[in-house]
């Protein structure tokens, strides 16, 4: 008996003949990083929800449109990430998202969820790290969408450039250099924490 998890594609594979259960793992291993990924990108965590959801909903009833061809993690990344760039276009969110990341916000209370305590935690290096986390989150927000999905991708999501170029549809070249090109925005803004 094998006790190895299946692949994304495996799952994907399965569920495309007719396995439901595939599906509910494909929701459970994708749940919280397209969460957060959409709630990057969009600073709302009721949308954030929403479009999490319209995502499943659309690999549910698309299920028979991806093709092995391309990593599963990117097709999911590109289906969130096209709903989040439809919303923000829609609704304007880009001109408010002055965000109020890591205020009591769904997204941190789900991430803290996840984090292990240290039994020798310092509250007071907690505290500085906790600041210095809202603090990144917040200038990450304040980036504009095309420098703010490649860093989300990249350093949040840790996906490969080559997988971003394919979510963005744009050139490696492309993603290399927004890539660069926020982390050096945002070491500009940050320059009071080093």
């Amino acid at each position: 008996m094998n006790s190895q998890p299946l692949s994304d594609e495996d799952l994907i594979r399965n569920f495309q003949n007719g396995d439901a259960q595939a599906f509910d793992e494909i929701v459970a291993r994708y749940r919280i990083p397209l969460y957060n990924f959409i709630y990057r990108i969009l600073g709302d965590a009721v949308f954030a929800e929403d479009l999490l959801q319209e995502t499943f909903i659309r690999i549910w009833t698309n299920r028979h449109s991806y093709r092995a061809i391309a990593k599963f993690s990117t097709w999911i990344y590109t289906i969130a990430g096209n709903l989040a760039k439809s919303e923000l276009r829609r609704k304007k969110v880009h001109r408010w998202l002055s965000l109020s990341i890591g205020s009591g916000s769904f997204a941190d209370d789900k991430s803290r969820a996840l984090e292990i305590a240290d039994e020798e935690a310092d509250p007071t290096l907690d505290y500085e790290r906790k600041n210095i986390k809202q603090r990144v989150d917040k200038e990450i927000s304040r980036l504009p969408l095309v420098f703010k999905e490649a860093i989300i991708l990249r350093d949040i999501q840790e996906l490969s450039y080559e997988e971003i170029s394919i979510i963005l549809k744009i050139p490696l070249g492309t993603v290399k250099s927004r890539v660069n090109r926020g982390r050096a925005r945002l070491q500009k803004r940050l320059t009071d924490l080093r």
